[in-house]
């Protein structure tokens, strides 16, 4: 999933909160299953990112329909979180659906969702990481659909300009600090980064923090090591070698690589098809994000294919989901539009067939997942507009209020 589609889903609650996003969807029982081996009627319904993906998953659905006896409508949403929100409260939901990781937990609690995660054959072969990201209550809901990881993409040719080699590849902060002065000149800025917690969340790692426990049972933000993380970045800030996307006119950090206003980015591989499409002349090279103080981190984001609980097809389409999750369907989609795969037997095909993401899946063994409470979001969206102000912003006072109000959304238990 793309970080714009992941800024996007992050939302999902937005216009359906009072309707009971996290408490009010599916609370009914789940509808009287169909038990036939065959006829059965499915719709699936996906945030798609363009025709691509789109025929790629209707080619998926068409050959398992055809295997089953089954038939498979695919509706791409112009919206998915506002046509799955109102489907959902109308009690009428696809029965197969995008679910991203930053909306799960609100649909999970509502018991929108059906769990079925611990029935596939294949659970074991998704990370850690991910069944985490999609596990509520103790139970593995959904499979991760894929799976994407941030990296340092640097500029090669402003690189070269810069009198820099390949041994000059930072590897710690203060090579990334020393380079990122270096490729600073002029209209170029050395580093362009979104400020948001899903960029700056690796800071945290590499300096040994993050914003919650692993359980996701205790707020951890005005830790240490977030704090130390934050000094450091905003001393770049200070110092002009880093800017915001919006602070040289661009919408995110693959736009400011393409356009030649930034050296170096931090982005997922999802920038490796947007670079290809919109700036196919523009060379750049993909290397892990540098060391922190405890050491390496990188960020993970997914979205699973959710089943809803009033759908009247759980057996069907948890089979549904067991054949749009193989190896080779993965590994087709891959090549299709460009998403990683989130079974960990995979990734070896993967980096065979595109040796260029290599890093990105090198990644996903030490990433670490996005926060999957529910409520959060409202306290998400406020920590990002902090800290886009954290160039003249106290990091701490940041990390201190972010801690009182996300403790106070997880001992309300919304």
């Amino acid at each position: 999933m793309t970080a714009r589609r992941a800024a996007t889903a992050a939302a999902v609650c937005g216009a359906f909160l009072l309707a009971g996003c996290s408490s009010g969807f599916g609370s009914d029982s789940s509808a009287k299953q169909e038990t036939s081996s065959g006829g059965q009627k499915l719709t699936v319904m996906i945030g798609s990112s363009g025709d691509a993906e789109t025929n790629a998953v209707k080619s998926a659905t068409a050959a398992w329909a055809k295997k089953t006896g089954n038939s498979v409508t695919v509706v791409p949403a112009q919206n998915l979180d506002q046509q799955l929100g109102q489907a959902l409260a109308g009690g009428k939901p696809p029965d197969v659906f995008y679910v991203g990781s930053s909306t799960f937990a609100n649909y999970a609690k509502g018991n929108s969702l059906y769990a079925y995660g611990d029935q596939l054959s294949s659970k074991d072969d998704f990370s850690a990481s991910l069944r985490s990201s999609f596990s509520y209550d103790g139970k593995f809901v959904c499979a991760p659909k894929d799976s994407s990881t941030l990296a340092l993409e640097i500029n090669t040719a402003m690189w070269k300009k810069a009198g820099l080699t390949e041994a000059d590849y930072p590897t710690t902060w203060n090579d990334l600090e020393k380079v990122a002065k270096k490729l600073t000149s002029g209209k170029v800025t050395g580093l362009v980064v979104d400020t948001s917690y899903n960029r700056l969340g690796a800071f945290f790692k590499e300096a040994g923090g993050w914003i919650t426990d692993a359980d996701q049972t205790k707020v951890t933000a005005d830790s240490p090591g977030n704090l130390q993380a934050l000094t450091f970045v905003k001393k770049m800030l200070s110092e002009g070698v880093m800017k915001l996307p919006k602070q040289v006119d661009t919408g995110w950090g693959g736009e400011a690589l393409g356009t030649g206003k930034a050296a170096m980015t931090i982005e997922g591989n999802w920038i490796t098809g947007a670079m290809a499409s919109d700036y196919p002349s523009v060379d750049y090279k993909v290397i892990p994000l540098p060391q922190g103080p405890v050491g390496k981190g990188t960020l993970s984001f997914s979205t699973c294919w959710g089943i809803a609980n009033k759908s009247a097809h759980h057996a069907a389409a948890v089979s549904l989901v067991e054949s749009l999750t193989t190896v080779d369907q993965q590994l087709a989609f891959a090549g299709a539009f460009g998403v990683m795969p989130s079974r960990t037997s995979a990734l070896a095909g993967y980096e065979a067939k595109f040796p260029e993401a290599k890093v990105f899946a090198d990644g996903s063994a030490y990433a670490q997942g996005p926060v999957t409470l529910p409520g959060f979001s409202k306290v998400l969206t406020q920590f990002d507009s902090d800290l886009a102000g954290l160039a003249t912003a106290d990091p701490k006072k940041i990390l201190s209020d972010f801690q009182a109000n996300a403790q106070q959304v997880l001992d309300s238990g919304n």
